[in-house]
C-alpha cells in the first residue's frame, strides 16, 4: 500500500506549508541544524509538513503548543529518519506532551517470586505500536547536550526506530546479518568502555543514564550524534561510524567543531 501512503501524502504537500517566517524561527532555536543543504533542507521541511498531518500531539494537563512548539518537535523527530523515510514512523499516531516530567508505576518480578514495585520520573517514554510520551519542560533542552543537557525528542524517537526490529535493546533493523552482527560487536564494546568510565567516576559528555542498558547507550549517542557530532566522534570514533552508517548522514561535516 506504499503508492496509497504517497498519494496521501502529496496531498498534504499541495494543501499544507510551514510558513517562511515559522521555519526560520524554529531554525534559528536548533542551532543543530545548520549546514543542511538546501535540498536536505527542504526534504526535512516536507517531513515536518507530513508528520504534523500524520501525528496527532495532544498537549495535558492544561498545557498548550504554540505552533513554534509543534514544528519544532515535528523538526527534531524527522531529522533522525531525513535519509531513512518517514515511513519509519508508520504505524502509530499519538505524541502525548505533559508540562513537566511525569511519574509511571513500574513493577517487576524478581528471581525470588517477589514483585517489586516502584515509580519512575521520567521526561519522555516510547511504547512499541503506541504514542510517544514528552515533558514540554525537557524540551527546552534541545540543543544543550553539548553542556550536559539532552534532547528528548529526538531520544525517543530513536528508540522508535530501536523498536522497529522487534526489541528495545540497541540494536535498530539493518540491511543484513553481517550488518547485524558487525553493529552488535561494536555497540557492545562501546558500551562496555562506557559502562566502565562511569562506574569509574570518569568525566563524559555523554549522559551517564546511558550506562543503563544498550536501547538507552543508542538512543543517547543519538542524542550527541545529531547535536554535538564531533564530541561523539573523538570520544566514540567507532560508535560514531556505527551511527553514520545507519542515520545515512554525516552531522560532524556540516557541523562546527
Amino acid at each position: 500500500m506504499g503508492w496509497l501512503r504517497d498519494w496521501k501524502r502529496k496531498r498534504i504537500l499541495g494543501r499544507h506549508r510551514i510558513d517562511d517566517a515559522l521555519w526560520r524561527r524554529a531554525m534559528t532555536r536548533l542551532p543543530f541544524l545548520a549546514g543542511l543543504s538546501s535540498t536536505a533542507e527542504r526534504r526535512l521541511r516536507e517531513f515536518a509538513v507530513v508528520f504534523l498531518a500524520e501525528k496527532q500531539l495532544t498537549p495535558v494537563g492544561g498545557l498548550k503548543l504554540s505552533d513554534d512548539d509543534r514544528v519544532e518537535i515535528a523538526l527534531q523527530a524527522c531529522l533522525p529518519v531525513l535519509e531513512l523515510g518517514l515511513e519509519c514512523y508508520d504505524g502509530w499516531v499519538g505524541i502525548v506532551v505533559h508540562p513537566s516530567d511525569f511519574r509511571v508505576a513500574r513493577a517487576e518480578t524478581g528471581d525470588d517470586g517477589v514483585v517489586h514495585e516502584w515509580d519512575d520520573e521520567l521526561a519522555g517514554e516510547s511504547w512499541p505500536g503506541g504514542p510517544v510520551v514528552l515533558s514540554w519542560e525537557a524540551l527546552d533542552d534541545a540543543g544543550s547536550v553539548a553542556e550536559g543537557g539532552a534532547n528528548i525528542v529526538i531520544h525517543e524517537f530513536a528508540h522508535k526506530l530501536d523498536m522497529m526490529s522487534g526489541a528495545a535493546d540497541g540494536v535498530p533493523p539493518l540491511p543484513s546479518r553481517q550488518a547485524r552482527e558487525r553493529w552488535i560487536e561494536v555497540l557492545e564494546a562501546e558500551f562496555e568502555r562506557f559502562r566502565r568510565a562511569v562506574d569509574a567516576g570518569a568525566q563524559t559528555f555523554l549522559d551517564p543514564y546511558a550506562a543503563e542498558h544498550e536501547a538507552e547507550f543508542f538512543a543517547v549517542a543519538s542524542e550527541a550524534f545529531f547535536e554535538s557530532p564531533n564530541a561523539l566522534r573523538r570520544d566514540f570514533p567507532r560508535l560514531y561510524d556505527l551511527l553514520m552508517g545507519f542515520y545515512r548522514q554525516d552531522p560532524a561535516k556540516r557541523l562546527p567543531a
